[in-house]
């Protein structure tokens, strides 16, 4: 199947509905979209301030590059030489439909885990925050709080207004096909055990 074509029609359609319902440009910088998770725009990102005052120890950057029109110019660095300490992860990716941002959904999945069982708090950003950094706090859900692609992206579409593109819809879809299957494969294994 090409990277173009669209497997799941009726479920794309269905997240799409999700995410339109009452949809506007996100009316703050930031918003936690579970506890110490938070989804952000650029602003919040550079904001030493509010990051501070958020308690925000760990941040990726979705949209880390020095493009100014595609990309936010931070890392680790950015924040160094601003004396704020924090772990910091940047993934350049893309907000187009073809970008394969689920290349990603190990490791973003996994240091968004490493804050939150630390007790810290993670900010996801990109430059908007309604796409790129949406779709990979919708991963980590889906992976590490066994949410279905439905829930997760309803939850956090419940405390941000976001609109993952059709392309990272479809990753989302692909994930959740993935986790079934091993869930069942892992249920059928341990029943025949018995």
């Amino acid at each position: 199947m090409s990277r173009t074509s669209k497997p799941y029609p009726s479920e794309v359609a269905t997240l799409k509905n999700i995410v339109t319902k009452d949809w506007s440009l996100p009316n703050t910088s930031v918003d936690e979209v579970y506890p110490g998770i938070f989804v952000g725009n650029a602003i919040i990102a550079k904001d030493i301030r509010a990051l501070a005052h958020l308690g925000v120890t760990h941040i990726i950057n979705a949209a880390c590059g020095v493009d100014s029109i595609r990309f936010v110019d931070t890392s680790e660095l950015f924040y160094i030489s601003r004396n704020y300490k924090c772990k910091f992860l940047g993934i350049p990716a893309m907000d187009v439909p073809t970008y394969q941002l689920n290349r990603y959904f190990n490791e973003t999945s996994a240091f968004i885990d490493d804050a939150v069982q630390s007790g810290g708090k993670c900010l996801i950003h990109c430059i908007q925050g309604i796409s790129r950094s949406a779709t990979l706090v919708i991963a980590y859900l889906m992976m590490k709080k066994e949410l279905t692609v439905y829930d997760a992206l309803s939850l956090v579409r419940n405390k941000r207004k976001i609109w993952p593109n059709d392309g990272f819809l479809v990753q989302l879809l692909e994930l959740g096909s993935y986790h079934s299957r091993m869930r069942i494969a892992y249920q059928q294994n341990n029943y025949s055990l018995r």
